[in-house]
């Protein structure tokens, strides 16, 4: 699966979104090193606390499922109303969950510019511009296993 493919399947994810409150929809699409996808949308709670973000949906789904080897992860979002989205990072909570499974040097982050999010058959690889990071780069000094021991 090439960037454009794991955006656009984020893009997908977001479609299913629940996000009564805020009308601010995240989708993630998280790649595993097997190649397998899953996908995740932000799920929000009238108690705000039990929020849950896109990329710890996907994140969660991958863990609950024995597979806990991550490659990358794109990320997409923005208002429900917007015919274009703009760059979404991971939340500090997503960062650090990400940080407990993840070489932090190695793991890649997308997050994508999209011209055209309305219509998602009709995109075309010039309308989504990627930029791409690695989990230390958005987390320096991240937290992780390796300081327990």
């Amino acid at each position: 699966m090439d960037d454009y493919e794991l955006v656009i399947e984020a893009m997908k994810a977001r479609e299913m979104a629940y996000t009564p409150y805020s009308r601010h929809k995240v989708g993630a699409a998280l790649e595993t090193k097997d190649g397998k996808v899953y996908m995740g949308c932000n799920i929000e709670n009238a108690g705000y606390t039990p929020t849950n973000c896109a990329e710890r949906t996907a994140i969660f789904k991958a863990v609950s499922e024995g597979n806990k080897e991550f490659k990358r992860i794109a990320v997409v979002g923005g208002m429900d109303n917007m015919a274009a989205l703009d760059v979404c990072p991971p939340c500090g909570v997503c960062r650090q969950v990400l940080r407990e499974f993840v070489n932090p040097d190695h793991f890649e982050i997308l997050l994508a510019k999209v011209d055209k999010a309305k219509d998602i058959p009709s995109i075309r690889k010039e309308d989504i511009e990627i930029k791409k990071y690695n989990l230390s780069q958005l987390l320096p000094l991240g937290f992780g296993p390796e300081n327990l021991f």
